[in-house]
């Protein structure tokens, strides 16, 4: 069995084992890794607060800016990718190896886990789902969470003993393109050649706020979807037919390899969530911009769409 975009919570708990042991940070099952990318912008230890009050038995946590984000140089956006090899230690050092099934989840719609989910298949394993829903649909399913005391909180944020051998190297099976790359498609974006989209909220988008990054607005050509309309009301995912439906209507090709689909956001991260709804929906893996609109509007020469600009 092998999950590669989406999980639901009933099948993942009929996968892992009966006899979990609640009480400790035992696995659930010695072929499966849970990831626990939940993350706050605004309050960076909360989701590793969280983490320690109730998480999925066995799962590790996983800090979008210690783990799933490299070094900043002022430069290259807000959570620059981390090196390659940065991040094969790090999943190494949670059980990853090559053939085993990783499921990640978030409790905030799925953005950081999706971030987590690109970043493996980018690292070349093909072997990870997002749980759908998160932690929530776990707990409606009636899944029993984990917490851990105040000694053993305190115990994880280390790891004692010598560092497991990295996980080896593989090629990467997710494109990105880089801010220079981006900026000679230009004018194939604005000829429908190649479809940039935008994960960030409409207002965000359109130049009318702007609470992260330095100036509003967006690449020229980029067309807006918002992560957020790739889900329910319930926080899981639509059906791999309807984003399908709605990723077409927005211009991405059927026929195309994927490629044809750039994607980006406000630092790389939401942009993940597209481009996993779009692998789900069949509709190819598209390339990532990891820099996104931090990096590119950090540059004052490079083309932008401001406020009402057209």
């Amino acid at each position: 069995m092998s999950d590669t975009t989406l999980i639901s919570a009933a099948a993942l708990q009929a996968a892992l084992t009966d006899n979990v042991n609640t009480d400790t940070a035992a696995t659930a099952h010695p072929a499966w890794v849970l990831l626990d990318c939940s993350f706050d912008l605004a309050d960076t230890a909360a989701g590793q607060r969280a983490h320690a009050e109730g998480h999925l038995p066995g799962a590790h946590y996983a800090h979008l800016d210690h783990h799933l984000s490299g070094l900043k140089s002022g430069s290259n956006g807000r959570h620059p990718l981390p090196t390659r090899e940065a991040w094969a230690a790090a999943v190494a050092g949670w059980g990853i190896r090559p053939g085993v099934q990783v499921v990640v989840y978030d409790s905030q719609g799925m953005p950081f886990a999706a971030r987590a989910w690109w970043l493996l298949r980018w690292l070349g394993h093909r072997e990870v789902a997002v749980l759908d829903g998160g932690k929530a649909a776990w707990v409606a399913a009636g899944g029993a969470l984990q917490s851990l005391a105040p000694a053993q909180h305190a115990a994880s944020a280390s790891a004692p003993g010598p560092a497991p051998a990295p996980y080896p190297e593989q090629p990467a099976a997710m494109a990105t393109i880089t801010a220079d790359e981006l900026q000679s498609q230009l004018a194939a974006i604005a000829a429908g050649a190649l479809r940039l989209f935008d994960a960030r909220p409409a207002e965000r988008f359109h130049g009318q706020v702007e609470p992260l990054d330095a100036v509003a607005g967006h690449i020229p050509g980029a067309t807006l979807r918002c992560f957020k309309d790739n889900l329910q009301p319930d926080a899981r995912f639509k059906t791999a037919d309807q984003l399908r439906a709605e990723f077409l209507a927005l211009g991405a090709d059927p026929l195309a390899s994927g490629h044809t689909t750039l994607h980006q956001c406000g630092s790389g991260v939401t942009a993940c969530h597209n481009l996993l709804a779009m692998a789900h929906a069949g509709l190819g893996e598209g390339v990532l911009y990891p820099g996104s609109w931090s990096e590119w509007s950090s540059q004052a020469a490079r083309p932008m769409v401001r406020g009402d600009d057209k």
